[in-house]
């Protein structure tokens, strides 16, 4: 004990108990520590195992996919890569802002979900017209709807303040995307990469190179299974236009809800680490 210091030993033991339990907390406001919080429901909530209705639904989804002729997997498969390709290494979809510095999460937040607004907007709005427009339209609505998510993240990027001019950012992107849209199985793999990527994606070679990788066939069956029965009650005449503005609302806000939760979960990492410096 020092002098001048007559608080009691064991009082002294609780308060540093108490105070070095906040001094964890320290870098981060009572707002982010409340995304924390948000964050380790949400991976529970994303790693738990399938039910039975979505292991029957998979499943089906599978027997269906070993029916289809291999010419049409062929060619949608060409389709995904083909957008998914032009939209990550173009420079069509860079946003025209830089990347916000500086700025708050709360604020960050706000900023997101306003951009989630209006894209659940668009996408709603370009399902409905595909719906009403029968099956043509409504088949081609399905590379548009990646090409409006894909933008979406992009944006997304930027606003929690990532340079999508950084390839390994729109890789990063891509990984959201499957996230969003995969299986529960392949779930915790994609977790795992986001949550350490940092590391992970310093390790990546060049970006001709690791695009090659990617496996095509398998991200396609993903996405194309996990919309599949919303997508399919668009084509039916006389509800296709409610049913593809509905469907398209509801992807967008998935994919919403997994994009912010990510680039939360980066922007708590970056500041925890800084901190630590």
């Amino acid at each position: 004990m020092y002098k001048g210091d007559y608080t009691h030993p064991f009082q002294r033991e609780i308060s540093n108990l108490i105070h070095g339990g906040e001094a964890m907390e320290k870098p981060y406001t009572i707002y982010e520590q409340q995304m924390k919080g948000k964050l380790k429901r949400w991976e529970i909530r994303l790693q738990k195992k399938p039910n039975l209705i979505e292991r029957a639904s998979k499943s089906v989804q599978n027997r269906i996919n070993q029916v289809i002729p291999e010419k049409i997997h062929t060619t949608i498969t060409a389709t995904v890569k083909g957008i998914v390709q032009t939209t990550l290494f173009g420079m069509n979809y860079m946003p025209a802002t830089e990347p916000l510095k500086g700025v708050s999460m709360a604020d960050r937040d706000a900023k997101a979900e306003e951009l989630l607004s209006l894209y659940k907007k668009i996408a709603a709005a370009e399902g409905a017209g595909a719906g009403a427009g029968g099956i043509l339209l409504g088949l081609a609505d399905f590379p548009i709807l990646i090409g409006i998510k894909l933008k979406f993240l992009f944006e997304l990027a930027h606003i929690y303040g990532y340079s999508t001019k950084d390839y390994r950012e729109r890789l990063f992107i891509l990984y959201v995307f499957q996230l969003a849209f995969s299986s529960a199985k392949k779930k915790p793999d994609l977790l795992h990469t986001i949550k350490n990527w940092p590391a992970i994606s310093q390790t990546f070679p060049p970006a001709d190179d690791y695009m090659k990788q990617v496996n095509w066939l398998q991200l396609q069956q993903e996405y194309r299974d996990t919309i599949d029965f919303r997508k399919m009650l668009q084509l039916i005449p006389g509800i296709g236009a409610v049913v593809g503005a509905w469907a398209n609302f509801g992807l967008l806000e998935e994919l919403g809800v997994v994009g912010m939760n990510c680039y939360r979960m980066r922007n708590l990492q970056d500041k925890a680490r800084n901190a630590s410096e």
